[in-house]
């Protein structure tokens, strides 16, 4: 087993990269639960995280296993994360919209919703598969674990940040949170083409 130096930050580095997209929503679910609680803060970054640690773990046995259908299904991947997003994105702004006096306290995002941000965030992260293809399975094990825990920490600072512009743009929250959604998905498809 080689976890050296380079090791480590090679993987916590690949880990802020794909966190990035986790990031962005866990701010807007921040924005758009301005009065999250510290226990729900922790699971929407465990969800998150707990993704991005299966998805390059699920790729790298793909890779290791079945490369070829793999590589057919890595096509759809931006334009899957580009529906979920989206639905879930325009499903807030709606809400937003409809709800701007209503100001209720009940969590903005039910757990349902929230494993389809999961899956949107991180189905990208099934190309790392490739990327540590020539770990072992004890060593593709770890490196997702580091990635996992730094999407934690990411995501939390997300929410945090998130939580305090919330409490300043109150009813707009919703709003915002929904257009940031629909634009990651977009932008995770237009980088695909690029």
């Amino acid at each position: 087993m080689n976890l050296g130096i380079s090791f480590f930050i090679t993987n916590i580095v690949l880990g802020v990269g794909l966190a990035m997209d986790a990031f962005s929503v866990s701010l807007a679910n921040g924005l758009n639960e301005s009065k999250m609680k510290t226990c729900r803060m922790c699971l929407v970054a465990g969800v998150f995280a707990v993704f991005q640690f299966i998805m390059p773990l699920i790729g790298w046995v793909c890779v290791s296993a079945v490369a070829n259908l793999f590589e057919v299904f890595r096509k759809f991947i931006p334009w899957i994360a580009l529906i979920l997003l989206s639905y879930i994105g325009g499903k807030m702004l709606y809400e937003g919209i409809k709800n701007k006096e209503n100001e209720d306290e009940k969590p903005a995002v039910s757990f349902k919703a929230l494993l389809v941000q999961g899956v949107a965030t991180s189905i990208d992260a099934l190309s790392v598969g490739f990327t540590i293809s020539n770990y072992k399975f004890v060593e593709a094990t770890f490196a997702c674990l580091l990635i996992g825990i730094v999407t934690f920490i990411i995501c939390f600072g997300g929410l945090h940040i998130g939580k305090k512009a919330g409490t300043k743009l109150a009813g707009k929250a919703s709003i915002l949170g929904g257009m940031i959604l629909i634009f990651i998905g977009f932008e995770i498809l237009i980088s695909s083409f690029l």
